[in-house]
């Protein structure tokens, strides 16, 4: 699959197949929503208004990559988490086809480098998929799927992917006809895009009091402020502050001994998992040994690579749960 730069993507947006804007007849609401925009991604069909919005900087998402049955769920779907944008665009003209519209952006997308994972239309979405789109202008409602018109012949639905080095883009489209309001046949576009990115972390520490109770409590504890590159037993600064809350527990209970153990995903073979599950561990024992106060003979290093998960190493947010280091009570 081909990948594109962000800079790139920006500058094709969505390549309209129509040769010039017409004014919409009507419009979904009297005016745009304040303070939205379009995504970087992806310009809008000519004569549409952002009708709902909502950007979220970290969240989930149940990303549809198949059909639904009758009664039930989708058949197929990605648990996503990143920053989710979700726009719905009306004010479209009426003698604008859900179709006509359908096809530019998933031509922009093809040219753009996206997969298309999956896409239906009409009786083949069923009348129990759940798309979640806006329940109302300007209000989002996360539990209301609109149901009602899903089935009929103008409902277009395509799921897409774009692989990038920094993160993958996931875009959900649906294209529909406003069949309430009043408005009478107006397309209607649910735009929206997901972009695989880290979590914003730091935002809560676990303190040496904390590290403390939870050995007491549990025998136990795992850390995940504690941070390698990749591949690599090189710790990154920004695991000092959790190293010196550790080595804080350590001068407080001059009787706690500790094994430092590593753990891996499963990415990569086990010999070199196992590996480097070990060489982080030392890593740690070597930096707290380094801090004043501590007897680098209270702490012992160990590896354990993937053998011992706490998530399925099946997703990325499994995986880098597994990837941690534990201090286990000697």
């Amino acid at each position: 699959m081909k990948t594109r730069n962000w800079t790139f993507l920006c500058l094709i947006a969505v390549v309209f197949l129509c040769a010039s804007p017409v004014v919409a007849e009507f419009q979904w609401t009297e005016v745009e929503v304040e303070n939205s925009q379009d995504h970087p991604m992806f310009s809008r069909f000519p004569g549409a208004i952002i009708a709902a919005y909502s950007v979220r900087s970290f969240d989930e998402y149940v990303f549809p990559v198949g059909g639904g049955v009758d009664g039930e769920s989708l058949t197929e779907s990605l648990d996503l988490e990143g920053k989710v944008t979700r726009i719905q665009y009306g004010g479209i003209s009426t003698d604008r086809s859900t179709l006509e519209i359908f096809r530019n952006y998933e031509t922009a997308m093809k040219t753009a480098g996206f997969e298309i994972l999956f896409q239906a239309k009409g009786k083949d979405l069923h009348e129990y998929w759940p798309g979640i789109l806006y329940d109302d202008v300007n209000t989002f409602d996360p539990d209301h799927n609109f149901l009602s018109s899903c089935t009929e012949p103008s409902t277009r639905y395509l799921s897409a992917k774009l692989a990038r080095p920094e993160g993958d883009v996931y875009v959900s489209l649906l294209v529909d006809v406003v069949g309430a309001y009043d408005l009478s046949d107006q397309p209607l576009v649910q735009l929206d895009v997901i972009e695989i990115e880290p979590m914003e972390t730091g935002l809560i520490t676990v303190n040496a009091g904390a590290i403390a109770d939870n050995i007491a409590k549990s025998g136990h504890i795992a850390l995940y402020g504690i941070l390698f590159d990749t591949g690599t037993a090189e710790l990154k600064p920004e695991s000092v502050p959790v190293l010196d809350d550790v080595a804080a527990a350590l001068r407080e209970d001059s009787e706690l001994k500790l094994y430092i153990v590593g753990h891996t995903d499963n990415v990569g073979g086990l010999e070199s998992n196992m590996s480097l599950s070990r060489d982080r561990a030392a890593a740690v024992v070597t930096a707290l040994g380094s801090r004043d106060g501590i007897d680098a003979g209270r702490v012992s290093a160990h590896g354990v690579g993937p053998l011992a998960p706490v998530a399925s190493n099946a997703t990325e947010e499994g995986q880098r749960l597994n990837r941690r280091v534990e201090l286990v009570v000697q």
